[in-house]
């Protein structure tokens, strides 16, 4: 028996890691497609160049695939939903949320978008939310401030416009997008009270930095700067 049970643990333990690993990776990859912490808002616009609806489309796909993965996984393996991210501003709840969120856009009408894929990738994703608050039994909570009011529903239009992604603006199509959002976020909320994650925002906040574009002798002014322009446009990713 004791050397069944060391076998046991030998053998459990790196599957955990090897979840967590794979999990990470593509919460990693999402840094400089979605931004830290991710949003849908930057997710569409830095797919709005050319080429960048297939590009979106095929981002999708993925996250169709790491929904279903986490799924499984957290739910065979509980525990590694308390496995935490590298980062303060990323966690898998953050990163699943902002694919709701872009899903949730896409569906209600973004021209030349992937409607269909991305009722795909939100039908899994919205799965995995759901059957997570089941395992874990958090006290529900209801939503708090709203994440999208109508100006900031505007403001989201305006500057996605501006990068050449037209969204869908009607009052039609504004019920669409409440519906989809009610059908997530209070799992969404739920989880991340009972986990103590901040739930991202459909729009980040202005000058906002992606990790990859931070370190430790860029903040403590170690390091030299190359002459030149320096500052970024508004927008600017690269």
């Amino acid at each position: 028996m004791g050397f069944g049970f060391l076998a046991l643990v030998i053998g459990y333990l790196p599957g955990l890691n090897q979840s967590f690993a794979r999990r990470e990776i593509s919460i990693s990859l999402l840094d400089a497609r979605a931004g830290s912490p991710p949003s849908a808002s930057e997710i569409l616009r830095r797919h709005g160049q050319e080429q960048g609806m297939e590009a979106l489309r095929q981002l999708l796909k993925e996250w169709e695939n790491w929904s279903a993965e986490v799924l499984e996984s957290h739910l065979s393996y509980p525990v590694l939903a308390y496995f935490r991210s590298q980062h303060d501003n990323q966690s898998w709840l953050a990163a699943l949320t902002a694919i709701l969120d872009t899903c949730a856009l896409v569906m209600v009408g973004v021209e030349g978008a992937c409607a269909r894929q991305a009722e795909l990738t939100f039908a899994v994703a919205r799965h995995a939310v759901v059957d997570l608050t089941l395992v874990f039994k958090p006290r529900k909570r209801e939503p708090g401030k709203d994440r999208l009011p109508p100006e900031q529903l505007a403001a989201l239009r305006d500057g996605l416009a501006a990068c050449g992604v037209k969204l869908r603006a009607d009052q039609e199509g504004d019920q669409k997008l409440a519906q989809l959002r009610w059908m997530y976020e209070p799992y969404i909320h739920t989880l991340a009270k009972y986990f103590h994650a901040q739930v991202p925002p459909f729009r980040p906040a202005e000058n906002q930095t992606d990790n990859w574009q931070t370190g430790v002798w860029d903040r403590d002014g170690g390091a030299r700067k190359p002459a030149g322009r320096t500052v970024k446009k508004a927008g600017e990713h690269f």
